[in-house]
């Protein structure tokens, strides 16, 4: 892992009234780029070619002649063949060069390597370099080893295919969309075999993830992706902020649910099973009573955070939960980043985010502000890694 002096001593030489926000044009990259804007922070989208238009021409934006934004909010992009281009070393010296903090998203981690995040990647990033690798399910400290050290709640685990005695959660990788998932539910072991061997055949999932799959006793009840911010510069407030809640729309999953239940049985072969391919998101809120449980697990989350990934989680993080019959939650997923619905509530904010802050607050739009105020504080290096 890079040395945070060295992060920070970076950091330290950069041009803070020419200071940039850079991020991999993907994933959450319009709500950052959005907020940014807002906040008086020009923008840097690095584009993969064949998948760059969205941020080139589409929201590019466009300043009058006093430099106010009138339209759009990507006001400079590089086009790289590949997104892992980034990572060389004259490509991080023009990021450096021109005072650029970086925004990691998953489709950073996805897109490059973690150990070259980790060990070579040299720009300042806003947020926690060394919790990325949690994500990564399978890996020793993984976010469901944090959870556990927090006492946080989790579905249960099953250790064998055999123990399935009731409705379960099998989560593995897609074999061809390779960051996408995988994921099938089933209630017993026959089944298992019946559903898995189907997938093998369409080509769905492999031997090798099946085998490394996670097996989950399934929730029943709905999902709230809970989108906080931590901030490490507060003084004043408390420094855990509940930005947004979102919600996924998943192929094929919601065409099946939108079929009557007659239908659902006529479908065979490939339309027989749903896939859990996120799409899109929406926006959601939280009963009053539910907020305070809420809280409390970001609050254990961040704690845990510090004790076992010091300095511990930094800017935009997501506890991506289910409640139950009994109003308990369960987390399912973390994102130790910015969380990938977040577009769901750029420009426009949030009503927990707006009423926070007063103004259209989202989560791109709260890391912009926390530059800005790690700058006029003189405390950028608290919150780089």
């Amino acid at each position: 892992m890079i040395d945070r002096k060295d992060i920070r001593e970076i950091a330290s030489n950069y041009d803070l009234d020419k200071v940039k926000v850079g991020m991999v044009a993907s994933h959450s990259a319009l709500d950052v780029c959005d907020g940014a804007i807002a906040e008086g922070l020009p923008t840097l989208a690095v584009c993969q070619k064949g998948r760059e238009k969205t941020y080139t021409e589409f929201f590019r934006a466009q300043r009058d002649a006093s430099g106010k934004v009138i339209r759009g909010m990507v006001d400079e992009f590089w086009v790289f063949d590949k997104f892992n281009e980034l990572m060389l070393t004259d490509n991080q010296k023009r990021l450096i060069d021109e005072n650029v903090l970086f925004v990691p998203n998953r489709s950073f981690t996805s897109y490059t390597s973690i150990d070259a995040i980790e060990n070579d990647f040299r720009v300042p990033m806003v947020g926690s370099r060394n919790m990325l690798r949690s994500e990564e399910r399978g890996e020793v400290q993984d976010y469901y080893w944090l959870l556990e050290k927090a006492g946080l709640p989790f579905p249960e685990k099953l250790e064998s295919p055999r123990d399935i005695d009731s409705l379960v959660m099998v989560k593995l990788p897609h074999k061809v969309k390779k960051l996408e998932r995988g994921f099938f539910t089933v209630a017993s072991y026959s089944e298992y075999q019946e559903k898995s061997s189907e997938l093998l055949k369409n080509d769905v999932i492999t031997e090798e993830a099946l085998a490394q799959a996670r097996i989950e006793r399934y929730v029943v009840g709905p999902v709230f992706n809970l989108d906080f911010f931590y901030s490490p510069i507060e003084t004043e407030m408390n420094p855990i902020e509940l930005i947004g809640i979102d919600w996924r729309f998943e192929t094929s999953l919601d065409g099946h649910v939108r079929l009557p239940s007659p239908q659902q049985m006529t479908l065979v072969g490939e339309q027989q099973m749903p896939e859990y391919t996120v799409c899109g998101h929406n926006s959601a809120t939280l009963r009053e009573s539910l907020l305070e449980k809420a809280f409390d697990l970001a609050e254990k989350f961040v704690a845990a955070s510090k004790e076992h990934y010091a300095p511990g989680i930094i800017g935009p993080f997501c506890l991506q939960t289910c409640v139950d019959k009994d109003l308990n939650f369960y987390i399912y997923d973390v994102a130790p980043r910015v969380g990938g619905g977040t577009n769901v509530h750029m420009a426009v904010g949030h009503p927990y985010g707006n009423a926070l802050w007063r103004t259209e607050m989202s989560t791109g739009r709260r890391l912009a502000l926390e530059i800005r105020r790690a700058i006029e504080m003189g405390k950028i290096e608290e919150i780089v890694t």
